[in-house]
């Protein structure tokens, strides 16, 4: 049980002696930032007056008078109603032994019988991922992370845009480019893709297939279009699989269409009398529920607009049973999130159904100026070369260190530095200098007697390890990585200001020493812990 919840179930008994059942979880427990001040605090008291008819003073003593709890040193009251908690050493000490059994487990939320879908990336297979492709990668993958972390079945799902006029400008683009290799002049349009990767791909037709495909007619036009996709799609895979990031489930619009499942949710919407006609199109009634006007399903020539497959997809996903629809979505889709919400709500789901996080655009700078074109290619940088020039890591975490709707400015020079400036290699080297310590201290038997770790550096350790799994079930709730980010820096100074005050190993003293090792082996899988759920490294050695 971790420090937070002794303190909860020890306010809970007390308030239940008094009359009052509350649930635990409810109850505020901080970290004090004042070591004068305990080590936890809490304001039961002052938000409990007006239930008891009290001044929260006089609430705070009646608690404390029926508060029992053998892992409190002391219990003082502060301030107008503030109750403050001093543990015992070995209380505080016991999360030590907790880590050092659960390994990557500790930290791990009980299972919960909630279902959540989280959709990322999604980038269409018509070209290279750019940088705003990348922010989801690292954001949704990490989100991901964290609602399994704390005991949520999750899906990580692609929806890939197999239809409509970009991927037929690719099949186009990509039939010009064939016959260019057998003589014939590239005819390329404004909207068809111009991208020297396309010559690549009509090489490997030409390899496989010879001069099969040079007759223009829909079965070829359909051949080019399904080859280009698939080659597309296969680069988008292998270049997110060196990201760190994997899919359990690619959905593909192309199916969605095939069985008909826009016609149902067309069918559907319009026998509830949600869609009407007007200038003959036909618009769905989404401003009757959170839209601020009525959109477009089926435009005037008789064709869906992009909404309609959108809506038939995600019913698709609620048929499959998801509690919980998120959607990591780029800046561009403010407008989107109201009309997709009014839909799902047609269809009997809640309001919180549907649940859309928006992260802004990235811009790349270094020496104080902003890089727009990579250097290899003179093009725009793309998710591939930031990663080639930084590292995985480095974009993980630079990535997933602000919160979605922070705009990022991704610095170069300070991520490729190493100093304590750069917070990717301020975390890692934290981990590496437990690792380091922990193998030139392999001869000093690790000791499991915390009361030996009295120093305040070492109650500090200990108490923000002690917030780990409560961390991950906020930061799961609110889909917040960057709350990850921020424990990971708090803690790798809490290790760095230990190892430059303490002397760690002391051949003189090795029952102190192997309790110091102990403690430093729980901080080195704590941190593992964090860093993984950013998709970042931890390396032993740097």
């Amino acid at each position: 049980m971790q420090n937070e919840e002794i303190i909860q179930k020890a306010l809970t008994q007390a308030m239940k002696e008094l009359g009052h059942d509350i649930d635990p979880s409810t109850i505020l427990v901080e970290r004090s930032k004042d070591e004068n001040h305990g080590d936890y605090a809490t304001n039961l008291a002052l938000k409990s007056a007006r239930l008891f008819h009290k001044a929260p003073l006089e609430v705070a003593k009646d608690i404390l008078a029926h508060l029992s709890e053998d892992a409190f040193l002391k219990v003082e009251i502060a301030g107008p109603g503030f109750i403050n908690f001093f543990l015992k050493k070995e209380s505080l000490g016991s999360i030590l032994h907790e880590i050092i059994e659960k390994e990557s487990h500790f930290g791990d939320g009980e299972k919960k019988n909630i279902k959540i879908n989280v959709e990322y990336v999604s980038a269409n297979p018509t070209g290279d991922l750019h940088l705003g492709h990348t922010r989801g990668a690292a954001l949704g993958d990490a989100v991901s992370n964290l609602y399994q972390k704390a005991g949520y079945q999750v899906t990580r799902e692609y929806y890939v845009n197999d239809c409509g006029n970009q991927v037929r400008h690719l099949g186009l683009s990509l039939r010009a480019r064939y016959h260019e290799l057998f003589g014939e002049e590239c005819l390329l349009g404004p909207d068809d893709y111009h991208g020297e990767d396309l010559i690549a791909i009509a090489k490997s037709i030409k390899d496989e297939f010879g001069d099969k495909y040079l007759v223009d007619n829909e079965e070829t036009e359909r051949f080019f279009v399904r080859y280009g996709i698939d080659h597309e799609l296969a680069k988008i895979k292998k270049d997110l699989a060196d990201f760190g990031v994997k899919f359990d489930v690619f959905t593909y619009e192309s199916d969605i269409r095939n069985h008909h499942e826009v016609e149902k949710a067309y069918e559907y919407l319009n026998k509830k009398g949600f869609i009407y006609e007007e200038d003959g199109a036909k618009f769905l009634k989404t401003s009757a529920f959170l839209d601020d006007k009525d959109r477009p399903v089926i435009k005037k020539d008789g064709n869906y607009t992009y909404f309609m497959p959108d809506i038939a997809y995600h019913y698709n996903k609620l048929e499959r049973g998801y509690d919980l629809l998120v959607d990591m979505l780029g800046a561009d889709h403010h407008g989107y999130i109201n009309r997709m919400k009014s839909a799902l709500m047609m269809k009997g789901a809640k309001e919180d159904t549907l649940a859309c996080e928006i992260y802004q655009i990235v811009r790349v700078f270094k020496d104080g100026e902003e890089v727009r074109m990579s250097k290899r290619t003179g093009k725009a940088i793309t998710h591939r070369d930031l990663v080639d020039m930084v590292g995985k890591d480095a974009v993980r975490y630079f990535f997933t260190e602000r919160a979605s709707g922070s705009h990022l400015d991704f610095n170069l020079d300070l991520a490729l530095s190493q100093s304590k400036d750069n917070p990717v290699y301020y975390a890692q080297y934290a981990h590496a200098r437990c690792a380091s310590l922990l193998k030139m201290g392999e001869d000093f038997p690790l000791n499991e007697n915390v009361s030996l770790l009295t120093l305040k550096e070492e109650g500090t350790i200990m108490k923000q390890l002690a917030e780990f799994p409560s961390m991950i079930q906020v930061a799961a709730k609110a889909r917040a990585p960057y709350k990850v980010a921020n424990y990971a820096q708090t803690l790798a100074s809490a290790i760095h200001e230990y190892y430059q005050v303490v002397r760690i190993l002391d051949q003189n003293n090795p029952q102190l020493t192997g309790a110091r090792l102990y403690l430093l082996k729980a901080a080195k899988i704590v941190m593992e812990n964090a860093l993984s759920l950013l998709g970042v490294s931890a390396p032993d050695r740097m």
